[in-house]
């Protein structure tokens, strides 16, 4: 840990799609501040749960959620709640980026991606700011993705996903800001979690994306969790409505 927010010890943190990837490095960000942490995942993350405790003397609550089942997902945060008290923090992490030819992209795909990649985004927001209120505010953060802005081919769906997060979080936060809840968007860029090791990456295509970075380093997870802190604390407090590019340098350079 190398930063202390003090205002997010004891803070009720939801995350969505949090014991792999960017989100397990969240997970264990927010539980190094103290922080009260329950997310969903659906896969089984018993072990992932236990390994963070032990690092970090703090326990998550892990309630095992598919983020494209509506009412499992407001069941799940009802529990967290419960569990944790009204939501201080909400971060929508899970997301899904098989690529798919656009050619091959049907109905049935289209529906999944959004499924997951964006729908679950919009009624999770709508379920925290509930409680928000409640509690004089919050702060929300939705993950979208450079990808977006790159036009990155083959994710087309996840990409229109990610557009329609970017002007989702604008309008939530115009339409909540008055009850001091911040809607924010943090975009990453190529970060080498385990799936994309596994699925996407290689020696070629890794030396070509980091050459075009202004910073020449292979981005980790540990690289987006600061600056999801920051948006989460009340150290920015009156940022809303705006997007964190942590991508390296990679926007900005093209």
């Amino acid at each position: 840990m190398l930063a202390t927010f003090h205002d997010l010890k004891n803070a009720s943190v939801f995350i969505t799609g949090g014991a792999k990837g960017i989100g397990a490095a969240l997970t264990e960000g927010f539980l190094e501040q103290g922080a009260k942490v329950a997310f969903i995942q659906r896969s089984d993350a018993t072990e992932f749960v236990d390994k963070v405790a032990a690092q970090t003397g703090n326990r998550p609550l892990f309630i095992p959620c598919d983020v494209s089942d509506i009412p499992a997902l407001h069941a799940a945060m009802d529990r967290a709640a419960e569990a944790h008290g009204p939501f201080n923090v909400l971060v929508n992490n899970a997301a899904n980026d098989t690529r798919y030819r656009a050619e091959t992209v049907t109905e049935a795909i289209w529906d999944a991606s959004h499924d997951v990649n964006l729908k679950p985004y919009f009624f999770a927001c709508q379920k925290a700011a509930e409680m928000m209120k409640g509690i004089g505010g919050g702060s929300i953060i939705n993950f979208s993705s450079t990808s977006y802005m790159l036009g990155v081919p083959e994710l087309s769906t996840y990409i229109a996903a990610n557009a329609g997060i970017m002007g989702l979080t604008r309008s939530l936060a115009r339409e909540w800001g008055g009850h001091k809840i911040r809607v924010n968007a943090l975009a990453p860029g190529w970060v080498m979690t385990e799936r994309q090791k596994e699925l996407w990456v290689t020696p070629e295509s890794l030396a070509a994306f980091i050459e075009r970075q202004c910073i020449h380093e292979a981005m980790q997870p540990e690289d987006i969790v600061g600056g999801v802190l920051f948006l989460a604390s009340s150290l920015s407090r009156m940022i809303t409505s705006q997007t964190l590019v942590i991508d390296a340098g990679v926007v900005g350079s093209v």
